[in-house]
């Protein structure tokens, strides 16, 4: 079977390494990576730079707070229209 020489961005090289195994070739990696039918979401840990977490958990620290304040509204909106329709109900 012949071979191919490609090249890899520095970052795909870096990325890629620590998920290469012992004695295994990046062609070995590749060919693994490829027939893997269901990913294991355990093997990306560990693979984020201090900084790309860092990053990662302040988009999602904001998302988190972004979501809590709009559902704490949402719920002041519904207390106050369930409480609008109770004094409706008591007048009538």
């Amino acid at each position: 079977m012949g071979t191919k020489t490609t090249g890899l961005r520095e970052d795909v090289y870096e990325r890629s390494r620590p998920r290469k195994r012992e004695g295994e070739s990046f062609t070995d990696l590749v060919d693994r990576l490829l027939n893997e039918r269901e990913a294991d979401w355990r093997e990306g840990f560990g693979t984020l730079s201090a900084e790309e977490a860092s990053d990662l958990r302040r988009v999602t620290e904001a998302v988190r707070d972004r979501t809590a304040a709009d559902l704490a509204a949402r719920q002041a909106r519904a207390n106050e229209q369930l409480s609008e329709a109770l004094d409706d109900d008591e007048t009538a």
